[in-house]
């Protein structure tokens, strides 16, 4: 049995249903943050980035976050200048049951795009939710945020420092239009350690580049994608150095938070049955490695193969010549499934046989690796298969 997550002193949450889709469930999450907390945010870099992304924006700028409201069912994106006040009213909704000011608050929608955001069934809906907040509301806020998912998604850590426990907890939500491009679909950490603001908007963005920004499902980065990193400040113990032992353990166990939600994200794509890491070695940059493996695990031709069990090597080569590395010398590329060896130098692998690569397919996880022999510099992303049911679920997603 699952233990239950860690509370962290200074977050409170509480989930209601406001009855957004017609389904029956929550669907409104309230996070409440306590004075003196450190609030720090990433968001989408798509162009079409919806209203609450954009007051998000504005709001977390001047700083002293206090609450963060979250809807599912409705992405409020593509709405003009009507999304931007609607999603400014909530947060004046959230700011009269929490009695703070409006600018205190972070809203995030997620659902369907292009479609006014029903903003009195969220009003009504916040008394409620105010009432309910409680520390312990991890598991319910993690229901309360999805949409496609079929599972929630929680990841926690503990651990100690200069005798302090310090506690992180994430709930994230994703499993379609997954391809990251700063965060992820919505993400959320908190951690009772007290860390100086221009210190966690540096952590922030570090943890995201080696998650979620390390994903995809489809190749598609949503209109929404956000990750927040709360740190209350609740055990007392400033973590003010970066170069020291103490921030070394704190970040990577708020690394590893973040790796393992977006690594759920990956698990629970939208029809997926395998899960497969891409690792890309010997290239002569980070964006070199990461362009071949992204096109590697975006594929669909790729993709389609590891969903049928079919080892076809010819689409994994078409897939790195396509990554557009500058004068490759395909003669030493080699790729491996796991650890058997499907190309050497750019060709078959002598003894390489079908059957080795079509067991490998069928294993739920597997790795890819491409060695391209040109530098020294190594880097890998999660991906998944496209089934039947993918097209089934994207077909009928607003029925």
């Amino acid at each position: 049995m699952a233990q239950p997550l860690p509370q962290i002193p200074g977050v409170r949450l509480s989930a209601v249903p406001a009855n957004i889709k017609n389904w029956q469930r929550d669907d409104v999450l309230l996070i409440e943050i306590a004075e003196g907390a450190s609030v720090s945010a990433t968001f989408t870099k798509n162009a079409f980035c919806a209203a609450p992304v954009l007051v998000a924006k504005e709001h977390i700028r001047r700083g002293n976050i206090r609450a963060l409201l979250v809807n599912a069912g409705n992405a409020n994106a593509a709405t003009g200048e009507r999304g931007l006040q609607n999603a400014q009213q909530c947060c004046e909704g959230v700011a009269a049951v929490l009695g703070i000011d409006a600018a205190q608050v972070l809203p995030f929608s997620t659902g369907v795009i292009g479609e006014h955001l029903p903003v009195q069934k969220i009003l009504d809906a916040l008394p409620a939710a105010a009432g309910g907040l409680k520390a312990d509301g991890w598991e319910m806020a993690s229901r309360a945020i999805m949409t496609t998912d079929t599972r929630p998604k929680t990841a926690s850590r503990t651990l100690e420092i200069a005798g302090e426990t310090i506690s992180i907890v994430g709930i994230a939500k994703g499993a379609g239009m997954i391809q990251p491009n700063m965060a992820t679909m919505l993400a959320y950490v908190a951690t009772d350690a007290a860390i100086p603001q221009p210190m966690l908007d540096q952590l922030v963005k570090e943890a995201v580049a080696q998650s979620f920004n390390r994903i995809s499902i489809d190749g598609d980065t949503s209109t929404n994608d956000a990750c927040v990193l709360i740190a209350s400040g609740a055990t007392g113990e400033v973590i003010g150095d970066t170069h020291s032992d103490a921030y070394a353990r704190l970040k990577a166990a708020i690394v590893e938070v973040h790796i393992e939600l977006a690594q759920a994200i990956v698990r629970d794509g939208e029809g997926a049955t395998k899960f497969v890491t891409v690792q890309v070695k010997n290239a002569a940059s980070s964006e070199e490695a990461l362009r071949v493996a992204f096109e590697i695990g975006e594929s669909p031709l790729v993709k389609t193969a590891m969903y049928a069990s079919d080892p076809n090597w010819g689409r994994l080569v078409m897939a790195i010549g396509n990554a557009g590395v500058e004068n490759l010398d395909t003669g030493k590329v080699n790729v491996f499934l796991d650890d058997v060896q499907i190309v050497d130098a750019g060709g078959r692998a002598e003894g390489y046989t079908e059957e080795q690569g079509g067991q490998i397919f069928q294993r739920s996880d597997f790795t890819i690796t491409v060695d391209l022999q040109r530098g020294d510099v190594s880097e890998h992303i999660w991906t998944c298969d496209f089934s039947h049911e993918y097209v089934t679920i994207n077909a009928e997603y607003r029925t």
